[in-house]
C-alpha cells in the first residue's frame, strides 16, 4: 500500500508515493511566489521515496527556469502542480497535490527575506469555513 496518494485538480493525473519524506519546506523565494501565485511554495522532499504514476503521466509537463534549477511540473490539462524528479536523486512533491493527509509539520521557512509584503498580516484576516455571505 502506498504511503501517500495524490492527483491533479481535474483528476487526469494520479500517483502514489512509496516511502517517507525527509523534509517539508515553505519557500518564500520570488520563483516560488511566481509559480504558485501565492505567498510561498509548500513542497515535500525525499531522496528515498519512489514516485509511481498511476494515470496521466503523458500529460505531465515540466518547466525549468534557465540558470536557476527551479523546476515546476504540472498537468497540461488543468495546470495543477505535480511531483517532479528533475533534481538528480530528489523527489519534490507539492503539498497541495496530495490527497493523503500530511501529518508532519513544516520543517522550515526558506528565503524569508523575499516574503510577500502582505504575508505577515495573514493572521489578522477574518476566517470563514466557506465563501463569505
Amino acid at each position: 500500500m502506498a504511503d501517500h496518494v495524490g492527483s491533479c485538480l481535474c483528476g487526469a493525473v494520479t500517483f502514489e508515493v512509496y516511502g517517507e519524506f525527509d523534509s517539508f519546506y515553505l519557500c518564500h523565494c520570488h520563483h516560488c511566489q511566481k509559480d504558485t501565485g501565492t505567498a510561498h511554495g509548500a513542497n515535500l522532499f525525499s531522496r528515498t521515496a519512489a514516485l509511481i504514476w498511476l494515470t496521466g503521466e503523458d500529460g505531465v509537463m515540466s518547466f525549468t527556469l534557465p540558470s536557476t534549477g527551479h523546476t515546476k511540473s504540472f498537468c497540461q490539462r488543468c495546470g495543477s502542480a505535480l511531483p517532479n524528479t528533475q533534481m538528480a536523486g530528489l523527489l519534490v512533491v507539492p503539498a497541495g497535490c496530495l490527497d493523503s493527509v500530511i501529518t508532519a509539520p513544516p520543517t522550515a521557512h526558506l528565503f524569508c527575506a523575499s516574503k510577500a509584503a502582505w504575508e505577515d498580516r495573514l493572521a489578522e484576516a477574518p476566517q470563514y469555513d466557506g465563501l463569505p455571505k
